[in-house]
């Protein structure tokens, strides 16, 4: 899986050289995240602060529409606050061009192991169940599940490495008694629920991977029979045989998603306890006057953004759990070939 694209030269240049260009993507999408927080302080300052206009009024509404869509970010040389339309605009753009070549990159990664197993599989005499689903679409489900799983944790880490030092900054605002004194408590706090979140996440979820593998064999069972009776209706299309692997699948699924079921009340449940939880720790600032409202936006953008990094195992945990399903499919299916393929003389050249 990972040998065929990240160790032969003929996939280096898109393995390294695309990997190299999604993650620049993805570190200037970080950085204008982090404009976009920085925005959001005298937004917010400027609304706290609205009914100071109310004898001035068109001031007032110049500077808010200045802050929205102004362009004086680019008429003065890139010069003081930039607009919300300057800094998203460009943000916008960069995201629809990376998650278009994230999806390229996906592709040629499916078409790398592709062209490494089809050859070698081609030698095999032995039977090995599930051969076909293994090379179509379980290489095109692991690609594209990487693909995207990937993207997030290098997204994730790049901004945490951005946030977390604003966090921290911001910590030393925290006005209660006990928290207010650990240095950098709002990051602890992030990292204290988001680790505990993902213990409990894994207890409550500990048995859906191996569901989700039960699953794709009898799904796979029931495929073959029906892609055996497209040439041979007569000896495979029975309709009590495929009725009963039907059954088969319809009891794994509804087993499945029983599982999934308390696995998304606990996952809801917890999400949103933490919408409120910046607002618990840093709420009584505002009352205090130690705060404003741009900061109190700050810093529950920042810990939404720090939390979110710590947390992505947490908020992917059924992705994760196909991925482990479909990543134990393809690692027995490499075992397989290894145990009964024979050398290959002249292996076709790729595309």
């Amino acid at each position: 899986m990972f040998h065929s694209f990240y160790k032969t030269k003929e996939w280096a240049f898109w393995a390294y050289g695309g990997g190299a260009l999604l993650i620049l993507c993805l570190w200037m999408q970080v950085e204008m995240s982090v404009a976009i927080n920085t925005w959001y302080g005298d937004f917010y300052n400027l609304l706290q602060t609205a009914a100071d206009y109310k004898d001035k009024p068109d001031e007032g509404i110049a500077l808010f529409f200045s802050k929205l869509i102004g362009f004086d970010y680019l008429i003065n040389n890139f010069e003081g606050q930039p607009s919300f339309l300057i800094i998203a605009f460009p943000y916008v753009l960069l995201a629809i061009i990376t998650n278009w070549f994230t999806r390229i990159y996906g592709l040629r990664w499916r078409e790398a192991m592709t062209f490494n197993f089809i050859p070698r599989w081609r030698t095999v005499e032995d039977e090995i169940e599930g051969a076909s689903q293994r090379i179509q679409e379980d290489c095109n489900r692991f690609a594209r599940i990487v693909e995207s799983l990937g993207l997030q944790v290098v997204r994730a880490i790049m901004t945490l490495i951005a946030f977390i030092p604003i966090l921290w900054d911001f910590s030393s605002k925290v006005d209660i008694p006990i928290i207010r004194d650990i240095e950098g408590s709002l990051v602890w706090g992030s990292l204290l629920v988001s680790v505990g979140g993902l213990l409990i996440s894994w207890l409550v979820g500990i048995k859906l991977p191996g569901l989700e593998y039960n699953n794709q064999r009898v799904e796979a069972a029931f495929r073959k029979d029906l892609v055996l009776a497209e040439d041979n209706k007569e000896q495979y299309a029975k309709q009590e045989t495929l009725f009963e692997l039907f059954t088969g699948i319809r009891f794994n699924y509804h087993r499945l998603y029983w599982h999934y079921g308390y696995f998304d009340l606990w996952l809801n449940i917890y999400d949103q306890f933490m919408v409120i939880v910046p607002y618990l720790i840093m709420g009584p600032g505002l009352f205090t006057g130690l705060i404003t409202l741009g900061t109190m936006v700050q810093i529950s953008n920042a810990f939404q953004k720090v939390h979110g990094g710590f947390a992505l195992f947490l908020h992917n945990w059924t992705t994760i759990t196909e991925l482990r399903s479909i990543y134990r499919r393809l690692h027995e299916f490499e075992h397989n070939l290894r145990r009964f393929e024979k050398p290959v003389l002249d292996s076709p050249q790729s595309v």
